[in-house]
């Protein structure tokens, strides 16, 4: 057997050794392309629409109160029909009386509603003069006589929509009736009165009310809250791109549901950092894990 020159054996050995360090280069490519560094739960930045919702607390009242008692003195309750808390229509009969000369005077709703007192009892007298026997709230129509911050007030308009929140009755939708023209000035707040219109509900004269007043609505990309940094640099989110981090500085605006608009400095699409840390800091290398896939 031949031997190979020693010149041939190495130019082998330089051939063999430039395939070896080529097959390498694309792994370590991929490598060098692979995501490193801490775990990060992300998500895409979505738009999203908020209403703008001004807060006011206060008390039930009736719109409108019908009195209902006889003409005419001296008539004793002899039937009672109806009683606080049911409900009327105009012309039904409530109760009946006892004339002096006999026979007997109907006493009827002179409005539909819902009857908020009644003093009628039978053996009792009644007269035009005095306590009246029934009093309707008129067409079952209420009032939320609400306080709101000062600097709220020139939010409002008449007819913007109300969600009243009620204990014991739940929410009732309503509308701005009107707008108190002063502030009280002792507290600094506005009064508004907030129309709610109640058939089929028995709501409780002075009891407390709370109104959520829609008065407009923005639509822009929104994040959880918890993807918001607060610092003496600024409100900033942080997204990664190449996997890797980048502090955006935002404009924030309104909030629902644990979410928050952003006006700007952030994009539709954006991979956004779910929960934003000091431990992120710019530029650090992260391995990005979508927030539904971070679930399972």
């Amino acid at each position: 057997m031949r031997s190979l020159p020693a010149r041939s054996l190495s130019q082998t050995f330089i051939a063999l050794a430039g395939l070896a360090l080529l097959s390498a280069q694309p792994v370590r490519a991929a490598d060098d392309d692979a995501p490193k560094g801490p775990a990060v739960t992300v998500l895409k930045a979505a738009k999203s629409c908020f209403s703008d919702i001004v807060e006011a607390t206060g008390s039930i009242i009736a719109r409108e109160e019908t009195s209902v008692r006889p003409e005419r003195p001296g008539l004793k309750v002899t039937e009672v029909l109806a009683e606080a808390g049911d409900t009327t229509t105009a012309g039904q009969v409530l109760a009946r009386l006892a004339l002096p000369e006999g026979g007997t005077l109907q006493i009827t709703a002179p409005v539909a509603g819902i009857i908020a007192t009644s003093t009628a009892q039978i053996g009792n007298l009644a007269s035009a003069k005095g306590e009246a026997l029934f009093t309707i709230v008129a067409r079952s129509e209420y009032d939320l006589v609400a306080l709101v911050a000062t600097n709220d007030v020139r939010k409002l308009a008449v007819s913007q929509p109300v969600t009243v929140r009620i204990a014991g009755a739940g929410d009732i939708d309503g509308k701005v009736r009107r707008i108190g023209p002063t502030v009280e000035p002792n507290i600094q707040q506005g009064m508004v009165y907030i129309g709610i219109s109640s058939p089929q509900k028995r709501l409780l004269l002075n009891a407390s009310g709370r109104a959520l007043i829609k008065t407009g609505q923005s639509c822009n990309v929104a994040v959880p809250l918890t993807a918001v940094q607060y610092s003496s640099a600024g409100t900033v989110v942080q997204v990664i791109r190449r996997n890797r981090v980048e502090t955006k500085r935002v404009e924030i605006g309104l909030m629902s549901g644990g979410n928050i608009e952003v006006r700007d400095g952030l994009n539709e699409g954006d991979i956004v950092v779910a929960r934003a840390g000091a431990l992120l800091r710019e530029g650090d290398p992260v391995r990005p894990v979508m927030a539904a896939e971070a679930a399972k």
